[in-house]
């Protein structure tokens, strides 16, 4: 049987994978997508938008907690776990459920199966009917990663979990060990502390959020703490001792061995990516560590072969991912895009209170040599922080002190996943600090901590 042929074929339909099917259908590309679990990937099933679900019931829980402090009475407050996980459930499936209905706006061919990649150009798919031939001149590989397991910690869906157990927890955990405090660790052990579980975050690092500025990471610490979490930094989980009901985790600090009781262990200890199996070495492609080694514009060094998201360099994030994709669709198309330039890409963190971020850090700027001024601005500052009973956070600066352009921001505190965004815009418009103190920013918003801690770099903040 003659192979179909398309002008591009993607393999993996998550954010960067369908992203990228769309925007090369819309320059006029015949193209099809293969993918083996479900559509919208491990972000839209399994990831980032399942957990804001469930993080949102945290939060509408806390704040329930709360009530008087604003006026208003609750009483017997309490949730139904499997009701919770339903909502979450209900929202990855509708958002999942859209993206099959984008595919057939922008007529692309959804093949659902495994793919290999036989040769230069050729895409093999298992699908439940048999095997399907496929070739492109161009193929797109976004397929995405998985949760690492470290020898001794794997996970057992009991006992001992991954972020996938943790969506659909089949109970609720008394006890709860987190190994790792990255972005999924901490946003789960925040999930599960609101919720009332005595959790413990256990972190190889000397601290936890480590990719974060020494100073946020420090501040999100000590807020974590007052909320009972308990963290053990510069410590290594050697092994788990599983006789159900309980676990006991060997915890190595300081070259001493302790041992403690749970009776839940979620496992955060980064990513693999899913690149192993498809005939990648075969053609050709260079590894590294799993991830598959491209230049800036995603190409492979195959012929006709690049890897977005989380298959190939970090930082692994969806909106990394997607903004790969149309880059990779318009190179194919003929276009002159611009590299994506990682320095550039934010992170969010959801925990309570949540964390966000782009560009270098303080210690990073220094390390590259540059002479800093930096602005802080406290939530206790802003009037529409402590309108809404948020007044814990803070906004950091980090600027060129001879050429003023904005380095980095930093961020901890209520709704900051929305406010980095400015900053986000500004470094991609090249803006100075100059434009940044002259921009008008609304009154009252906790978006004005943003022009604060601008004035703050200069000694010109007002309201502190």
């Amino acid at each position: 049987m003659a192979a179909k042929s398309f002008d591009v074929i993607v393999i993996g339909a998550g954010p960067g994978g369908y992203v990228a099917a769309i925007r090369a259908a819309q320059l006029g590309k015949s193209v099809a997508i293969v993918e083996r679990e479900h559509l919208g990937g491990i972000c839209l099933n399994w990831g980032c938008i399942p957990t804001k679900a469930l993080l949102r019931s945290a939060e509408v829980f806390h704040l329930m907690h709360r009530a008087k402090e604003f006026g208003l009475s609750a009483d017997n407050i309490s949730y139904d776990l499997d009701a919770v996980v339903k909502r979450s459930r209900k929202v990855a499936g509708q958002l999942s459920g859209g993206i099959g209905h984008l595919m057939k706006k922008n007529k692309i061919t959804v093949i659902m199966g495994a793919a290999t990649l036989p040769a230069k150009g050729k895409v093999s798919v298992k699908t439940d009917k048999g095997t399907e031939e496929l070739s492109a001149p161009n193929i797109i590989l976004a397929t995405g990663a998985r949760a690492r397991e470290l020898p001794g910690l794997e996970a057992d869906g009991d006992l001992v979990w991954t972020y996938k157990h943790a969506l659909q927890p089949k109970r609720m955990p008394k006890k709860l060990l987190v190994i790792g405090s990255g972005a999924i660790g901490i946003e789960f052990a925040s999930f599960f502390n609101t919720l009332g579980a005595d959790v413990t975050v256990v972190e190889v690092m000397d601290r936890i959020l480590p990719v974060e500025d020494e100073e946020i990471s420090t501040f999100a610490r000590k807020q974590f703490e007052k909320q009972g979490m308990k963290i053990i930094a510069k410590a290594m989980v050697k092994k788990l001792d599983r006789a159900a009901p309980k676990v006991t985790a060997h915890i190595e600090r300081d070259g001493k061995t302790e041992t403690m009781e749970f009776d839940t262990v979620i496992s955060a200890v980064g990513i693999v990516a899913n690149t192993e199996g498809l005939g990648l070495k075969a053609l050709g492609a260079k590894i590294d560590r799993s991830f598959v080694v491209t230049d800036q514009y995603c190409r492979s060094g195959v012929e006709g072969l690049y890897v977005i998201g989380d298959a190939t360099n970090g930082p692994w994030l969806a909106h990394k991912a997607s903004h790969e994709g149309v880059m990779v669709a318009e190179l194919i198309a003929g276009g002159h895009p611009h590299a994506v330039d990682p320095s550039s890409i934010a992170g969010c963190t959801y925990c309570h209170p949540q964390v966000a971020s782009v560009g270098l850090t303080e210690a990073k700027a220094k390390e590259a040599g540059y002479q800093v001024k930096v602005g802080r601005f406290p939530f206790i500052g802003n009037g529409k922080a402590i309108a809404l009973g948020e007044p814990e956070g803070m906004i950091k600066t980090i600027f060129d002190a001879k050429t003023g352009e904005l380095l980095g921001a930093h961020m901890v505190g209520a709704e900051v996943t929305e406010l980095i965004q400015g900053y986000v815009v500004g470094r991609q418009l090249e803006t100075t600090e100059e434009d940044l103190m002259n921009t008008v920013f609304p009154h009252p918003t906790l978006s004005e901590m943003m022009h604060e801690s601008v004035l703050d770099a200069y000694g010109r903040a007002i309201h502190f």
